[in-house]
């Protein structure tokens, strides 16, 4: 029986409920368990061998940046040469290997992830400042992953429905492109990565795993999950290391085939640069995969659900710290209702706990010093713009922690209106019709997500069709797309548009060969 045959159809993992007291007891014994970790040296993985460096960096949490979660190795120009190559190498054996065995290995890594998906949580917990919803979430999100490549794989390995031209057979099939450089940005540091990598790995191509900087200890941990379940050594590769050294020789590289990168719009544009130059020696045209950032915004019009509106803003704006590139960083109010909703936002936003993520507040800390300055010096551009509701403050100095804050009577083309910030800053922009708001909604470079609240079929209807951006939501929030049922990819310069999570995206590591026999 063929693997597929015995394999139950694909859905989502479903979320544990920490208001449970034996789920929350699990999750605090995973974060004990983590925390037992602390101070590791861990290495750079290059063809099956430990690889050291003469300088390390620390990984430091977020919440508490006395603690350091581990030392990783900077790896350097001439790891990475050598890492690409144990890569090209590996593909030769590997590129020949069945999708019904690469799924076979993915599968088991899915089930030893589900067996051990507190422990991960845990670890972005600690490293990446999330709550643990937020963390649970992109565990499962990762499994999802795997789980739904697993059977894409086998999907696409299934023979081509071509018309038979007389007196031939007439085939086309997909085969594997080569090594692939997987650079994952932090904010989803088990989900993002994990599904870049798999889907590079499960459809017979061979990856060069840079995790983030703010992030490696959960890709290592993701990296030894992969390599226990049987993706071999040298077919997967992990180097810590600056992006601005090890990356650039990464991309650059004359045997790299393609580029997975998911990160800031200014990264994505010097990798974009950098991948379209041909080196000598290479003979193909490097594939890129890039999402990059978003300026997402929720129009709610006078007729929508104010309460249900409200709180979509408020989770889509400060969820994990409004750190995630489908945050909503906009609200755009019909001017007949913009005070009524301007203030339960507030109030809402108030309600919210900041805290150290272990402690499962609300809202943990941003990501690293860097990233708080950044956003407080947004804030204080945002108060000259328009009028602070709410937050604006760095709340402690034992880690990154900002307020949640609200700015409101922001004008279109304002410096908070337009740039992405990353961090937990509301614009709230009043509309004078839905017209109006479509064309705020559609004025910045981004095209990622969107939502829109009304009861007025129509006025959904000519959303649907006008609001362009490649994830829109009606009548809920913004965040949270699902593997299978919100294929996730943004328009303009939100990027690529690549769809991770949805029936084209392995598409993307492969490509077809057509094959016609004289019979």
């Amino acid at each position: 029986m063929k693997l597929q045959d015995q394999l139950p159809a694909y859905a989502p993992e479903s979320y544990h409920d920490f208001t449970k007291p034996e789920n929350k007891t699990a999750m605090e014994t995973a974060i004990a368990k983590i925390r037992s970790t602390f101070n590791t040296k861990y290495s750079n993985w290059i063809d099956g061998k430990p690889a050291h460096s003469d300088k390390y960096f620390n990984s430091l949490n977020p919440s508490n940046t006395s603690e350091v979660i581990g030392s990783f190795p900077l790896g350097t120009i001439d790891q990475a040469n050598e890492a690409v190559e144990s890569a090209w190498k590996a593909f030769q054996s590997w590129s020949k290997t069945t999708p019904e065995h690469r799924a076979g290995i993915l599968l088991k890594a899915a089930s030893l992830m589900k067996a051990r998906r507190h422990e991960f949580s845990a670890m972005m917990i600690l490293e990446a400042g999330k709550n643990f919803a937020e963390a649970e979430a992109d565990t499962a999100e990762a499994i999802d992953f795997m789980e739904f490549y697993a059977r894409e794989v086998l999907r696409y390995a299934e023979p081509s429905n071509l018309y038979q031209m007389p007196g031939e057979k007439d085939e086309m099939f997909y085969i594997p492109i080569g090594v692939v450089i997987v650079i994952p940005p932090w904010n989803f540091p088990c989900a993002i990565l994990a599904g870049m990598t798999v889907a590079a790995l499960v459809t017979g191509n061979s990856v060069v795993l840079k995790p983030a900087s703010d992030t490696p200890a959960i890709g290592y941990m993701v990296a030894e999950l992969l390599y226990e379940a049987g993706f071999p050594h040298g077919v997967l590769n992990f180097l810590a290391g600056s992006g601005g050294t090890i990356g650039d020789t990464l991309v650059s590289h004359p045997k790299t085939r393609m580029i997975a990168f998911t990160g800031s719009l200014d990264v994505g544009l010097r990798i974009n640069e950098m991948a379209a130059k041909v080196h000598p020696g290479q003979i193909w045209l490097k594939r890129l995969i890039a999402e990059l950032g978003g300026k997402d915004a929720i129009v709610v019009n006078h007729d929508a659900d104010l309460e249900a509106a409200a709180q979509g803003i408020v989770a889509s704006a400060f969820g994990f710290q409004g750190q995630k590139c489908s945050a909503c960083s906009r609200a755009i109010l019909h001017k007949d209702i913009y005070d009524t909703v301007l203030a339960r936002v507030v109030e809402l936003t108030n309600k919210l706990t900041i805290g150290n993520s272990a402690e499962n507040p609300n809202m943990g800390p941003v990501s690293s010093e860097r990233a708080m300055k950044t956003i407080l010096n947004y804030i204080e551009i945002g108060k000259t713009e328009g009028r602070l509701m709410t937050g604006g403050v760095r709340t402690s100095e034992t880690g990154y922690f900002i307020a949640p804050t609200v700015i409101a009577d922001i004008k279109p083309g304002a410096v908070i209106e337009q740039e992405e910030i990353f961090g937990p800053v509301l614009a709230v922009i009043k509309a004078d019709s839905f017209d109006h708001a479509l064309e705020i909604a559609n004025g910045t470079k981004y095209g990622l997500t969107g939502a829109v609240y009304s009861k007025n079929p129509e006025i959904l209807d000519r959303a649907r069709n006008e609001y362009f951006v490649g994830n829109l939501y009606l009548n809920r929030k913004c965040t949270g797309a699902m593997v299978g049922s919100h294929p996730f990819g943004g328009f303009n310069m939100s990027g690529t548009d690549s769809k991770a999570g949805g029936k084209d995206y392995l598409l993307l590591f492969l490509q077809a060969k057509s094959v016609a026999t004289k019979l």
